[in-house]
């Protein structure tokens, strides 16, 4: 048989189209097979693990194919529990694929402990700007006689003097002793002057 009758013939016509059936299933085998393998469009829903215990959020992912990859311990926060997880990433609610990894970063168990500094007979002003860098907060206030005004005399916490060095727990209050600014004046410059009262800090 010529070339020319074989590619007009039904035998032809029936070789190709039994070709392009199996282009086709080869195909559409090889798609199913890949989306399967990858897990093509299949998303988890990361869950929400702030505030949790590492052993419970462990648990959480575990059971919908995810991992927890703890980061870091960060500065003792107190709307969330100590050493429960205070961030994560990626966030809750965000679509990811199976086996990924949410990484987070857990609360530390308490206030950190500071190194006070050398604050005496620094101006009130200056001292106050100082701790609130710190992060430790104003508690009450009291003068005694000395000639400078507002100068740092004594720094106290729970009745206990403070010197530079000693440590304190972050966010804890500091009460200071400060000078009236009226030691040295003549008795007639006391008549006149303001009388200073104890303030507390609220």
């Amino acid at each position: 048989m010529s070339i020319r009758k074989f590619i007009t013939s039904k035998a032809f016509f029936i070789n190709i189209a039994l070709a392009v059936i199996i282009i086709v299933v080869i195909s559409f085998a090889s798609l199913r097979w890949m989306k399967s393998s990858t897990n093509h469009g299949q998303k988890i829903a990361v869950p929400e693990l702030r505030k949790m215990k590492v052993d419970a959020a462990e648990g959480v992912l575990e059971a919908v194919q995810l991992k927890l990859v703890i980061l870091d311990t960060l500065d003792y926060d107190k709307s969330v529990p100590p050493l429960s997880i205070i961030e994560q990433d990626p966030a809750a609610g965000a679509g990811v694929k199976e086996n990924r990894k949410i990484y987070v970063k857990i609360n530390a168990a308490g206030y950190s402990k500071i190194t006070l500094p050398d604050l005496n007979q620094l101006t009130f002003r200056q001292a106050i700007a100082t701790v609130e860098a710190m992060g430790l907060n104003l508690g009450t206030t009291t003068y005694q006689s000395y000639i400078g005004r507002d100068v740092v005399l004594q720094v106290r916490q729970n009745g206990k003097t403070l010197k530079a060095g000693d440590k304190v727990l972050k966010a804890s209050k500091l009460d200071f002793v400060l000078g009236d600014g009226r030691a040295g004046l003549s008795a007639e410059a006391l008549d006149v002057a303001p009388e200073i009262e104890n303030n507390t800090a609220e």
